[in-house]
């Protein structure tokens, strides 16, 4: 076997890429060992004697197929989870959502009257101190108080 590295790494250089994707013609074996020039290592590239492998790249096949399941709900299950809810949906985002809530619910209360301006302003404050977990909560609580016409 004739050892063609010389030209295979002057034939890399010239086309950019890496030596394992040049690939030379088995039947010209005797005219590339020859060469040792990059003009003559340009023109068997020109003759097709030299020639570039294609780039292999991973298959997105699977993964498209797994990602269309996953929008629709699928492989998504406790098995598949990791960490606690709280490290899968920001507990910010969550906190505001309480929040914003509790408050429109104690404005609506207010605004028909259900309670005080001072009972609104006590409930608000402990809301926002983090007194009730959610709303069922805060309606349990203004219950006991004895406010009525809470729904």
């Amino acid at each position: 076997m004739v050892d063609l590295s010389v030209q295979k790494r002057l034939a890399a250089e010239i086309l950019g890429v890496g030596v394992s994707r040049i690939k030379i013609d088995p039947s010209r074996v005797d005219d590339v060992s020859g060469v040792i020039t990059r003009d003559g290592i340009k023109r068997l590239i020109k003759d097709g004697v030299i020639t570039v492998e294609y780039e292999k790249g991973n298959s997105r096949g699977r993964w498209r197929e797994r990602h269309s399941k996953r929008k629709a709900g699928h492989r998504r299950g406790q098995g598949k989870r990791k960490g606690v809810y709280s490290a899968r949906v920001d507990e910010k985002l969550m906190w505001m959502n309480t929040i914003r809530k509790l408050r429109m619910y104690l404005k609506w209360l207010k605004d028909h009257k259900v309670i005080d301006t001072m009972m609104y302003r006590k409930a608000y404050r402990l809301a926002k101190g983090g007194a009730f977990k959610n709303l069922p909560d805060l309606k349990r609580y203004l219950q006991h108080l004895g406010v009525s016409g809470v729904r």
